[in-house]
């Protein structure tokens, strides 16, 4: 599945990234201690984080992850959005929250 088919099946907002929606989804990882994540996540997951400076950027380019899930429809930095558009870096957002997120995308066999 690529970010774009996510987006339509979720309903999600694209904040930042807009050339990049082709990535393909290949898991998914849930976490807002940014150290923890650039030693666990993997390439292609998806990240859920309610963590939204522009240091999300990095971890993500770091990672290779495929998008950045912002839920709760949470604010994200203008600096963070510009960084993310720059590096080609997806950040969407969610009105719900990251439980309901992870069931949605596990519902989605993701």
């Amino acid at each position: 599945m690529t970010v774009r088919n996510l987006i339509e099946k979720l309903g999600l907002e694209v904040l930042a990234g807009c050339d990049a929606l082709d990535n393909e989804i290949n898991g998914c990882y849930c976490c807002d201690l940014l150290s923890w994540v650039m030693a666990h996540a993997q390439p292609g997951n998806i990240w859920i984080t309610i963590q939204t400076h522009s240091n999300i950027v990095a971890v993500a380019m770091l990672t290779d992850i495929s998008c950045i899930i912002i839920p709760e429809a949470i604010s994200v930095d203008e600096d963070t959005i510009t960084r993310a558009n720059e590096n080609s870096v997806v950040i969407l957002r969610s009105k719900d929250n990251a439980y309901v997120i992870a069931g949605q995308l596990h519902a989605l066999n993701i």
